[in-house]
């Protein structure tokens, strides 16, 4: 599930709340996302959120959807999210992304055109320096070896998973046979398209990824308050799409089935089972943050889903 607060300012405290109450609920995982420069929804250092969340919780996978490899320190990123496993005791799961702002790349320095090598590369350094191997560093007089300490719990290294949007990210998360994370926009057509480029672009004889799922969530049996969260959803969608997002149409937004799942428990249940024949799902990570809802029907949403699979 992903929190229904935005992380900055004093919500960003009701997160680690939010965490403990999924906790309590059974659910499997909090994932946070990894944003810039962009007012409420910014969520710069979703780590150092998590990290608040590890000390409120017990058995609470703890996650990102899009750590933004190619604006860090392969290093650095290595060492805090070393850090962040062993203060969870090995509840880490490392959504990585690479980014699509340019205002991004633009306040890091970055080269946008890099991303992809510089994800590789960073990513390639970092599977190193979890599994403790001693890496050459520097040049010349300066050039030394460095070990990683502390080590993540979780070895090699925490779980991946890789978010990706179009076809070259997609054949990169298949050819390092990682998981790859959808958009939570994406139809279920573009989904079962989007999951054919990832399997094929997999490495001969290795096994098929888990697949995991963002799908925006909302369960409740007054049929008056789905079908105003199903509205307000839809238009919270067309807007991003007039804005200039290039993840799915206008016209496909508008058949919400197609990417959300709000109903009573029957409809809602019937609809994960749907994305599990037709895509494989094996996780379903409950995007709960929906327009029209207030926080407590948001919560009964999330105890309503808790109790689907007793």
């Amino acid at each position: 599930m992903t929190p229904w607060v935005d992380y900055l300012g004093d919500e960003a405290a009701q997160v680690a709340d939010q965490a403990e109450f999924a906790d309590r609920l059974g659910f499997h995982s909090l994932f946070l996302p990894e944003s810039h420069f962009t007012g409420a929804a910014s969520c710069p250092s979703p780590l150092v959120v998590l990290a608040a969340a590890a000390a409120r919780t017990k058995r609470l996978r703890l996650g990102t959807t899009s750590y933004l490899l190619p604006v860090r320190n392969a290093f650095q990123a290595a060492e805090e999210v070393a850090v962040l496993d062993r203060i969870s005791n090995g509840r880490v799961i490392l959504g990585l992304g690479r980014g699509f702002r340019p205002a991004l790349f633009a306040a890091f320095g970055v080269d946008p055109r890099t991303k992809r090598q510089r994800f590789s590369e960073s990513l390639d350094l970092m599977k190193r320096a979890w599994a403790g191997e001693a890496i050459e560093v520097g040049e010349g007089e300066a050039r030394t070896r460095i070990r990683l300490s502390p080590l993540p719990v979780q070895q090699p290294h925490p779980e991946l998973w890789v978010a990706a949007f179009g076809p070259l990210a997609l054949k990169q998360a298949g050819r390092l046979g990682l998981p790859y994370l959808s958009s939570p926009l994406e139809t279920i057509q573009r989904l079962e398209a989007n999951h054919k480029v990832h399997r094929d672009a997999l490495p001969a004889g290795a096994p098929r990824p888990i697949v995991p799922l963002m799908r925006t969530v909302f369960v409740s049996d007054d049929r008056q308050l789905c079908n105003r969260v199903r509205s307000g959803l839809i238009a919270q969608a067309v807007r991003m799409a007039r804005s200039g997002s290039r993840l799915v149409s206008e016209d496909q937004l508008l058949d919400i089935e197609n990417w959300a799942l709000v109903g009573d428990p029957a409809q809602v249940r019937d609809g994960i089972d749907r994305y599990a024949e037709l895509v494989g799902m094996s996780h379903l990570i409950a995007r709960c943050g929906v327009p029209e809802a207030a926080p407590q029907e948001v919560e009964e949403s999330l105890r309503l889903l808790a109790r689907l699979y007793d």
